[in-house]
């Protein structure tokens, strides 16, 4: 099979929206490839702050972004010979991570190694510009969003059962600001496709959410 062949679901969405969560378990059911771009994001920008660059130089956020060689293994990921899977999650890299993300250099920089991801038997890729950018051509696109305050809510629960202090006021901020960047950002905004299907899973189960994907999928496949 051709990558041209290859099958991809593709599944955008803001911050914290659960689209992570999602598009992993979809990829399991189906035996299909996970590719977490938002990872990539998180690396290129942990990768800034060991290297203390100018977030406002970017040249040298691209050059950062450019480098990463990350080894994705056993659900753990490893960056430059460093197990960094906890390391990205902190919440200064996923905000650093959302102000390069504006950048248009460092989104050619991680481009080519997102396409490379495509492969069979197939593969579900999220992200904020899976189906506009990367996979124009997916054959399902997915756009899950759900409100700034119960994404607050489900960021908030997941650093508390992590023991990670946390104040629900300043997260909602936080996520309504870095959606208010991505919707703006001259590159690739974060937008759905005109063909995307949209998903508020603000009241539903993460399984809920998985079935309605899936659902969907086999619906597109008939």
């Amino acid at each position: 099979m051709s990558q041209e062949q290859v099958e991809v679901i593709a599944i955008d969405g803001p911050t914290a929206s659960g689209k992570g969560t999602i598009a992993g378990i979809v990829a399991q059911r189906l035996g299909y490839h996970y590719l977490d771009s938002g990872a990539l994001y998180r690396l290129a920008a942990l990768t800034c702050l060991d290297r203390q660059v100018d977030l406002l130089d970017e040249a040298a956020c691209a050059k950062a972004a450019s480098d990463i060689e990350p080894i994705f293994r056993d659900g753990r990921i490893e960056l430059f010979g460093r197990d960094v899977t906890e390391a990205i999650r902190a919440e200064i890299v996923g905000i650093t991570a959302s102000k390069i993300a504006t950048l248009p250099s460092v989104r050619q920089a991680l481009f080519d190694l997102q396409r490379r991801a495509k492969k069979a038997p197939g593969l579900v890729a999220d992200g904020r510009d899976m189906a506009s950018v990367v996979f124009p051509d997916a054959r399902l696109k997915v756009f899950l969003t759900a409100s700034a305050e119960s994404r607050a809510e489900r960021r908030y629960r997941q650093l508390i059962q992590k023991g990670i202090s946390a104040n629900l006021t300043s997260l909602t901020e936080d996520l309504a600001e870095r959606d208010r960047r991505d919707r703006e950002r001259k590159t690739a905004p974060l937008v759905p496709m005109p063909d995307s299907r949209i998903l508020d899973s603000s009241n539903l189960t993460i399984e809920e959410t998985v079935e309605t994907v899936l659902s969907w999928w086999r619906e597109v496949n008939q």
